[in-house]
């Protein structure tokens, strides 16, 4: 038997290397696949990275969204995927992630459900677990900051009220937003949802600090309970 070989990106035809196709023509010239296929950098000797990465979009329905929501474990699934090619496949799915909710960070400034949706979505899009998040506000609707209060699921008993004002009043803020994610996808608000948004806006109340807003987020989608009418 012959020496077993990958086929490495040097190995192919210029024309079909990703790389140099990256410094000529630019990224956006790039197929999603030849994109992965930098990143793992080699297939086998049955395939190249290229085939490989098509390979795996296949396995999501070539949705981008969906591999974003994918761990190291379902990419070691893949022949030709060891650890590293999976830690490196991953870390460029959080630098995108990251990348879009730094774009609405910079504006700072909230001017309707969708900016709001928009800065939670990279963060709480993908997780396949609850996360309840506060966002402050100054009287200009710009971003004070924004904080996790709850991890694993939503219940009046999960959701400290209390550190929610006092993180409010010490950054003073004058308006907040909560947002919790669905991992099922499902945007559709529970009576546990109504409920915690309920108390926290009766709570904040008294302490002259406006809920505008609870957005409950999907893996491609959300919900405004202000947009629903759902928060009076």
């Amino acid at each position: 038997m012959g020496e077993y070989k990958k086929l490495n990106i040097k190995d192919w035809a210029v024309e079909d290397r990703p790389r140099e196709k990256l410094l000529s023509n630019g990224s956006r010239t790039l197929s999603d696949a030849e994109l992965i296929a930098i990143l793992i950098g080699s297939g086998s000797i049955d395939e190249t990275a290229v085939e490989l990465s098509r390979r795996i979009l296949t396995a999501v329905g070539n949705d981008l969204n969906e591999l974003g929501r994918k761990n190291t474990d379902f990419f070691k699934t893949f022949n030709g995927i060891g650890e590293a090619k999976a830690v490196s496949i991953a870390a460029a799915m959080e630098l995108g992630k990251r990348r879009k909710e730094a774009e609405v960070f910079e504006k700072k400034k909230i001017t309707g459900s969708k900016d709001a949706a928009d800065f939670f979505q990279p963060m709480l899009g993908d997780l396949n677990h609850e996360e309840f998040w506060i966002m402050l506000l100054n009287r200009g609707n710009k971003i004070i900051d924004t904080f996790m209060v709850s991890q694993g699921g939503i219940s009046g008993t999960v959701i400290d009220v209390r550190l929610i004002l006092k993180n409010a009043l010490d950054k003073l803020a004058s308006s907040i937003i909560l947002c919790h994610n669905h991992p099922s996808g499902n945007t559709q608000s529970s009576n546990a949802d109504l409920q915690i948004t309920r108390k926290i806006k009766d709570a904040a109340k008294l302490m002259d600090i406006s809920v505008l807003d609870h957005i409950i987020i999907g893996q491609d989608k959300y919900l405004s309970l202000a947009d629903e009418g759902m928060l009076n």
